[in-house]
C-alpha cells in the first residue's frame, strides 16, 4: 500500500453501496500524487541505493533523453522525490562507469523499449521478454539489417561477445576491418547493435563519459536470479506490466494504463478486465471526466498532499499530457522543437508542484561555465498560492546546488519574474 507521509493522514476509498467508485479531481489528483511518491518525505540523510531501489519499483522506469541544458531527464525523477543525490547512486544501480563498472549483483536497472528508451527495474526483465521475442515495436534500420543482413549481425554479436562492453564506435574503429569484406560502415554496425539490443540478445552494460551504449551479453549484465525466471507468456506480461501502470498512477483510465508502458489497446483492455475481476483493480469514476477509470486496490487517498519538486518534462507524473491537464487543470507542451520565436513559454520549461498542484512553471538552463541556474522565466497559475515565488526560489536553490552551482539568476519573462527576481535579492 502507498505509504503517507508521517505528516499527514489518509483515508482508504468509501466504495459505498455501489460496486463503482466515485471520486472528485481532487481526490483522484492526490490519489495520483501519493502512488507516484509525492506523500513521502525526503531523506533527511543522504539518498541511498534503497531508496533508489524503491523509487524505481514504484515508477517502473525512469525515461532517458540526451538533452543536457539543465540535467538529463533520467536522472530527474529520483531528484524530485528524494531531494539532492550523488549521481554515483544511479550509475552504479544501472551497471557503473567505464572506469568503475558495478557489481553485476546490485544493478537495479537495464535499458530496454518500456514507455520509450528507459532506464526499466529490473524486476520486469521477466515482462519485457515478450517484446523481445516477438520484436514487438522493432522499425527502420534495425528491423531491416536482420532481414537483409542476418550474416552481419551475427559477426557483431560475435565482436560483443568476444569484447563486450563495446560501443559502436569502438566496433566500427577496429583498425585491421576490412570494410569491403565485411560490407557496413558505422550506421549499419549501430543499427544490427539495436537489432540485437531490440531483441534481448545483447543489452547495455552502462553509457560512457559521450553517453554511448555499451553493449554485452544479458549474461554479464542482467542479475543470474533475474535471468533465471522464465519470461512470461504475452498475456502474463500484459497483466504484469498493466498492473504496474495501474499501481504507478494509482488512479487512472485504460488508456492511461495503456500509455504508460505503450502496450497495445486490445491486450490492455483485455488485461484491464481480468485484473478487475480478479478485483486488483476497482471501477472508478472521476467527476468531470468522458472515460470510465480504476483504482488500484493498493491505492490510498490523502487528506492532504505536502509536496514540492521542480518535475522534468518527462517525469511519469506530468508526461501524459492529456492526463496532466484533467488532473491538474495545467495545460503542458514541451517546446525544444518549436521555433524560439513561437515558443509560449521556453525551451526546457519545468513544472513546479506545491502541495498537491501545479501552481508554476520556470524555463531554466544550467550555465555550468558560468556557475550559475539561469532562470529565463517564471509564470504562475491561477491557482498559485500566496507564497510561491518564496517557495519556488527555495526550490531553485537547492536545485542549484545539486547541479554544483553557485547561484541562481533571476528571471526576466513572465508573470512570476518580479516576485521571484525579489525574493532571489535578499538571499
Amino acid at each position: 500500500m502507498t505509504e503517507p507521509d508521517p505528516g499527514s493522514s489518509s483515508t482508504e476509498p468509501d466504495p459505498g453501496s455501489s460496486s463503482t467508485e466515485r471520486f472528485t479531481v481532487l481526490q483522484a489528483r492526490r490519489i495520483a500524487l501519493a502512488a507516484q511518491g509525492f506523500t513521502r518525505s525526503r531523506p533527511v540523510g543522504p539518498v541511498t541505493s534503497t531508496h533508489l531501489r524503491r523509487t524505481v519499483r514504484r515508477l517502473g522506469f525512469f525515461q532517458i533523453d540526451s538533452v543536457n541544458v539543465l540535467q538529463r531527464a533520467h536522472y530527474m525523477p529520483l531528484y524530485s522525490r528524494m531531494g539532492p543525490y550523488d549521481l554515483a547512486v544511479f550509475h552504479a544501480a544501472c551497471g557503473g562507469q567505464a572506469n568503475a563498472p558495478a557489481k553485476r549483483s546490485s544493478r537495479a536497472m537495464f535499458e530496454y523499449w518500456a514507455h520509450v528508451a528507459t532506464f526499466v527495474d529490473v524486476e520486469l526483465w521477466p515482462a519485457m521478454q515478450h517484446r523481445m521475442i516477438s520484436r514487438h515495436g522493432i522499425w527502420g534500420g534495425p528491423e531491416q539489417i536482420g532481414r537483409s543482413h542476418p550474416q552481419l549481425v551475427e559477426r557483431v554479436l560475435a565482436e560483443v561477445r568476444e569484447r563486450g562492453p563495446v560501443t559502436a564506435r569502438e566496433i566500427d574503429a577496429e583498425p585491421d576491418r576490412e570494410r569491403p569484406h565485411w560490407g557496413w560502415n558505422w550506421s549499419q554496425t549501430k543499427q544490427a547493435l539495436e537489432h540485437l539490443f531490440h531483441a534481448g540478445i545483447v543489452t547495455s552494460a552502462r553509457r560512457n563519459a559521450a553517453f554511448e551504449r555499451e553493449y554485452d551479453l544479458p549474461e554479464r549484465v542482467i542479475p543470474a536470479a533475474i535471468l533465471q525466471r522464465p519470461a512470461l507468456a504475452d498475456d502474463e506480461a500484459h497483466r504484469a506490466l498493466v498492473e504496474h501502470a495501474a499501481r504507478a498512477h494509482g488512479i487512472g483510465t485504460e488508456p492511461c494504463f495503456r500509455d504508460y508502458f505503450r502496450t497495445a489497446p486490445e491486450p490492455t483492455q483485455r488485461a484491464v478486465a481480468e485484473l478487475v475481476e480478479a478485483g486488483v483493480l476497482v471501477r472508478a469514476e472521476i467527476a468531470g471526466w468522458e472515460r470510465p477509470a480504476y483504482r488500484h486496490r493498493d491505492a490510498v487517498v490523502p487528506r492532504a498532499v505536502r509536496a514540492r519538486a521542480l518535475l522534468s518534462p518527462f517525469d511519469p507524473l506530468v508526461f501524459e499530457r492529456t492526463r496532466t491537464e484533467k488532473l491538474f487543470d495545467f495545460r503542458y507542451r514541451i517546446e525544444i522543437y518549436v521555433p524560439a520565436a513561437d515558443r509560449v513559454y521556453g525551451y526546457y520549461v519545468l513544472p513546479f508542484l506545491l502541495g498537491d498542484r501545479l501552481v508554476a512553471r520556470v524555463d531554466l538552463k544550467a550555465d555550468r561555465a558560468g556557475r550559475r541556474l539561469i532562470v529565463h522565466g517564471a509564470w504562475a497559475e491561477e491557482h498559485a498560492p500566496d507564497d510561491t515565488a518564496e517557495q519556488l526560489a527555495d526550490e531553485l536553490t537547492v536545485m542549484a546546488q545539486w547541479l554544483d552551482l553557485d547561484r541562481v539568476s533571476p528571471p526576466i519573462r513572465g508573470d512570476l519574474a518580479a516576485g521571484l527576481t525579489s525574493v532571489l535579492a535578499r538571499r
